[in-house]
Order: structure tokens, then C-alpha cells, then sequence
């Protein structure tokens, strides 16, 4: 289906790369003007021009979505250069640190829950303010399967993954007669540079990753926008609240 998303404005936060820039290059290629949004300036910076090759439009605005400030004004400056919030994707995360419950830094726990769950209300505490004066729109916050399970020597990321998707159906719930939606994404196993740094880039551990996939592989980010978009198209117009695992099959063990 084309043009899912013809003349809406999308935000994508942790554009950069992985998840994040397949996000934004879907949006565009759906129709929609995106607002490119990391901490990464040069990979922020090269998703714009890949969307641009395409013929598509986009700016990159840098923001840090821990911080209360530089989100309210991220909001602002995408208003400014598209005049419109339609769309919003809040996937900035980080996987935090591997350690048991026990041994793991409060510092390192902070950091994550800073950005994973945190940056997600904050997103989403300035979003909603311009979807509501436009009279709706269409969020999408990405959680994990690990929102949906729980994963040993991971509770920092865990926690936060399970907080965003009470985040999500609270969200949901709360505007639901104000025409915004609210859903999330728990993707599975992905080959992004984050499972990179989970596997420490060894093919051994990505083997093992992708051998716990029941399809036997793991998923690409294409595949994690494809139902990122569609949730925020009209012709999900009646899905919110709803924790879309795109996983491989994992949740159904």
C-alpha cells in the first residue's frame, strides 16, 4: 500500500542508524516529511541525505531525549520547519549494561532508565500538546520483547522496556477520544549495530542469537518499520494501546 503516510509530518528519534533510520526512510518513502532526530550528528546527518536521494524530504534536528529541554525544543523546531506533528516514532534506546540485579551499577541504571523510558514520556509529554491542538495523530514508542519477558543479567533494560509499554497503553487510553493513538513495537532479535554491541561482533553469539528466533533468523529494521508505519497510518485506525511484538515468533514459546 503506498502513501500510507502522504502529507503527514513523521518524528523519528535514535535515527541514526539501525531501527531508527529504517523508520524514518519508510515514513519518507510512504509520503510523509520526516524530522530525523538523534544525538549522533553525522549518522543523523546521513539518513537525511539518504531520504533526500530517494527524493524524499527531511531535516535532522539533535536532541538528547533524557533531557526535558532539548525534547521541548525538538518538538518545537519540527513544528517550525514542517508547520505539523502527525506522526511520531520514539525509538531513541541504549541496551544498558549485562550484569545480575545484584551486581549492577545505580549509575548504569540510570542511564537507561533516562533514556529508554524516561526520554519516551518526555517525547511524548511534548507531542501530544501539538497533536491535541491539530486534533489527533499517531504515536508509536518502541519497548522490546524484552517489555514482554523478562531476560536475565538485563534489568535495567527490561524495566525499561516493560515501563514503556505501561507508558504506551496509559497514553492510549488517557487520549483515545482525542484522536491520538498510542501503540508500541517489541521487536525481537534484530541485526542492528546494537545487537552488534550485544554480541560484542562476534558470529558465534549472533548464531546463537538468531538460533533463538523460532523462524531461525533474526529481523532486519525494514522489518520493525514496516509495522511502525502502518501503525501510524490510517488504516490502523482503530489499533491503540497495543504492544505489536515483531519478533520472530519468541512470545509464542
Amino acid at each position: 500500500m503506498p502513501n500510507l503516510v502522504k502529507d503527514k509530518v513523521a518524528l523519528v528519534t535514535g535515527s541514526g542508524s539501525g531501527i531508527g533510520r529504517a523508520s524514518a526512510l519508510t515514513f519518507a518513502r510512504e509520503g510523509a516529511q520526516v524530522v530525523v532526530s538523534d544525538v549522533a550528528v553525522e549518522g543523523g546527518e546521513e539518513t537525511v541525505q539518504l531520504i533526500k536521494k530517494t527524493g524524499g524530504e527531511a531535516v535532522f534536528i539533535k536532541a538528547d531525549v533524557s533531557q526535558a529541554a532539548q525534547v521541548e525544543a525538538l518538538i518545537a523546531k519540527a513544528v517550525e520547519a514542517y508547520g505539523r506533528l502527525d506522526c511520531a516514532h520514539n525509538n531513541a534506546g541504549i541496551e544498558g549494561n549485562s550484569a545480575k540485579i545484584a551486581d549492577y551499577v545505580e549509575a548504569d541504571w540510570d542511564r537507561v532508565i533516562a533514556i529508554n523510558l524516561t526520554g519516551v514520556w518526555l517525547c511524548m509529554k511534548y507531542e501530544i500538546p501539538q497533536m491535541l491542538q491539530q486534533g489527533g495523530g499517531a504515536i508509536v514508542n518502541t519497548s522490546s520483547v524484552a517489555g514482554l519477558l523478562g531476560f536475565r543479567t538485563g534489568s535495567a533494560y527490561v524495566a525499561s522496556k516493560h515501563g514503556v509499554i505501561g507508558l504506551t497503553k496509559t497514553a492510549a487510553l488517557e487520549y483515545a477520544k482525542s484522536g491520538i493513538r498510542v501503540n508500541a513495537v517489541c521487536p525481537g532479535a534484530i541485526d542492528t549495530p546494537m545487537m552488534g554491541r550485544i554480541t560484542d561482533h562476534r558470529p558465534h553469539r549472533a548464531a546463537k542469537m538468531a538460533a533463538g528466533e523460532p523462524v531461525g533468523r533474526m529481523g532486519t529494521p525494514q522489518e520493525i518499520a514496516e509495522a511502525v508505519v502502518w501503525l501510524c497510518s490510517d488504516a490502523a485506525s482503530f489499533v491503540t494501546g497495543h504492544p505489536m511484538a515483531v519478533d520472530g515468533g519468541i512470545v509464542a514459546q
